[in-house]
C-alpha cells in the first residue's frame, strides 16, 4: 500500500490516474496536483465511487520548488510522478531531493526558453560534443545521479510508452532472445483519424517542437544527424495498414546508446501523413513554431504556445478518434552463434481507449505505462539508489504489467525488416 503523488491533470495524467484507481491495491492514497486545480476536482469527482483509492487534490505551480516543497512535505506521499511539462522536470527533482520522495518521469527535460543564454552555451557545446542538435537530451537529469545515490531515492526516467515500454521491450529481448543486439528499429505508428484538418495528439509544444527538429540515429558509436523529415520508409503495420514513416530524434536512443553499446544502429521513426506534414511546414514557414517571445500589440506572447492555444486540446480528442495505435522495436542481432530477427509490439485501439478511460489511445499508451513505473519503484520490485531508465532494470514484472493492464504485447519472429 501506498501514497503517490501526481503533477499534472492533462490527457496522460488522466489515464495514469484511471489506472492508479484501478490498482487500488498498490495505491491506496493518490494526491492530484495542478496549477489548475478544478481540473483535479473534476477528474477526483468522476472517480470517486468507482474505486477504493482515497482522492485527494491540490494547487501547485510545478516551476516552484518552495510550493512543490510545501505541498510534498505536507502530504508525504513515497513517491512523486511527474506529468507535467517536460520544462518543469528539474525543479520537481530537486523537490523531490530536498523533501526525500522517489521521482518518476514520461519524459526527458526540456528548456522552455531555448534562446536563453545560459542554457544555450551549454546546449551548443554538447552539440559539438555528442553531434546531435535535439533540445532534449538526458544529459541535464543525469546529472542528478550523485544527488540521488547519496540520497538513497530512485528518479526514473521515460516510463511513457516511447520513451519506456520500447526500452523495456529492448531489455526483454537482450534477456529471453539475444546473445548480442545489433540493431535497433523503434517503430510508432498512429493510425488514429480524429477527424479535424490539423491537431496534435500529445502536447501541441512538445509535438511540433520534435518533429519540426532535425533527425537523428546511433550507428557505429556515433550520431549521424539529417535533415527533418528527410529520410523516408514504408511499413506495413499490423491491425492498421500500410504508412509512410520518417527517421526523428528520440530520446531512448541515447540512453539505449549508452546501456547497450554493443548495439551497433538504433533508430526511431513515426508515421505521418501528407496533410500533417503540410501543415507543419506551413505553421514553421509563418514562425509559429517559434519557442522565443516576441512583442504583439504591446504584449510579450510566444508563437508555439500561441499556436497550442488555437488547437485542439490533446484530451479532447478521445470522443471522435477512431482507429489503433501500433508500437513496437524491431530487433536483429546473434543467438547461440546464429541469426536472428525479433518484433515485439503492442497495438492499442482509439475507441477501446475511450470507453475504459475516455482517452485516445495516444494518452492511453503514455499514462497505463505511467502507472506501472510508478509500481515498479514503489513496491520496491524497481528501486535502487540513482537516475536509471527503464532499460536499467529487470524487465520481467513491467512486462507482465503491460499485459494484465492493458498494454498486451507481441513477440514475431523474423518481420519484414525496415532498410
Amino acid at each position: 500500500m501506498s501514497r503517490l503523488m501526481i503533477i499534472g491533470c492533462g490527457g496522460v495524467a488522466s489515464v495514469a490516474i484511471h489506472k492508479c484507481c484501478q490498482n487500488s491495491e498498490v495505491f491506496d492514497e493518490i494526491m492530484i496536483a495542478s496549477r489548475t486545480v478544478s481540473k483535479c476536482d473534476a477528474l477526483k469527482a468522476e472517480l470517486e465511487g468507482t474505486t477504493s483509492t482515497k482522492i485527494t487534490t491540490a494547487k501547485v505551480d510545478a516551476d516552484n520548488v518552495d510550493e512543490l516543497v510545501a505541498l510534498i512535505n505536507n502530504y508525504k506521499p513515497e513517491a512523486v510522478l511527474n506529468l507535467a511539462l517536460p520544462y518543469q522536470d528539474l525543479t520537481i527533482m530537486d523537490a523531490c531531493l530536498k523533501t526525500g520522495v522517489h521521482y518518476i518521469d514520461t519524459a526527458n527535460y526540456e528548456a522552455e526558453d531555448t534562446e536563453d543564454p545560459a542554457w544555450r552555451a551549454i546546449y551548443e557545446e554538447r552539440c559539438k560534443r555528442l553531434g546531435f542538435t535535439a533540445y532534449f537530451d538526458y544529459s541535464w537529469q543525469w546529472a542528478y545521479r550523485e544527488k540521488f545515490q547519496e540520497a538513497g531515492l530512485t528518479a526514473l526516467l521515460g516510463t511513457g510508452f516511447d520513451p519506456g515500454v520500447t526500452s523495456v521491450f529492448a531489455a526483454y529481448a537482450k534477456k529471453h532472445y539475444f546473445d548480442e543486439i545489433h540493431t535497433i528499429d523503434i517503430l510508432d505508428c498512429n493510425g488514429g483519424d480524429h477527424g479535424y484538418p490539423f491537431a496534435t495528439n500529445f502536447n501541441p509544444e512538445i509535438n511540433l517542437r520534435e518533429v519540426s527538429a532535425p533527425g537523428s540515429y546511433f550507428e557505429n558509436g556515433k550520431w549521424v544527424e539529417i535533415p527533418a523529415m528527410s529520410i523516408k520508409r514504408e511499413y506495413n503495420f499490423e491491425g492498421v495498414g500500410m504508412k509512410d514513416m520518417y527517421l526523428l530524434h528520440h530520446e531512448e536512443i541515447e540512453a539505449l546508446a549508452a546501456n547497450m553499446p554493443e548495439v551497433k544502429r538504433i533508430r526511431f521513426f513515426m508515421t505521418f501523413g501528407q496533410s500533417y506534414l503540410t501543415h507543419m511546414k506551413c505553421l514553421e514557414n509563418v514562425g509559429l513554431l517559434r519557442t522565443d517571445a516576441i512583442e504583439f500589440q504591446g504584449q510579450q506572447i510566444v508563437p508555439i504556445q500561441f499556436l497550442k492555444a488555437l488547437l485542439p486540446d490533446p484530451a479532447s480528442l478521445g470522443p471522435r478518434t477512431v482507429g489503433k495505435t501500433n508500437i513496437g522495436c524491431i530487433f536483429t542481432g546473434i543467438k547461440d552463434g546464429k541469426e536472428r530477427s525479433i518484433y515485439i509490439y503492442n497495438v492499442c485501439d482509439h475507441q477501446e481507449c475511450y470507453k475504459e478511460v475516455k482517452s485516445q489511445a495516444i494518452s492511453y499508451t503514455t499514462g497505463v505505462p505511467a502507472m506501472i513505473g510508478a509500481m515498479m519503484v514503489v513496491s520496491g520490485q524497481w528501486k535502487k539508489p540513482g537516475v536509471f531508465t527503464t532499460d536499467e532494470f529487470d524487465p520481467d514484472p513491467y512486462m507482465d504489467a503491460l499485459n494484465k493492464w492493458g498494454l498486451p504485447w507481441v513477440v514475431e519472429e523474423n518481420p519484414v525488416l525496415v532498410d
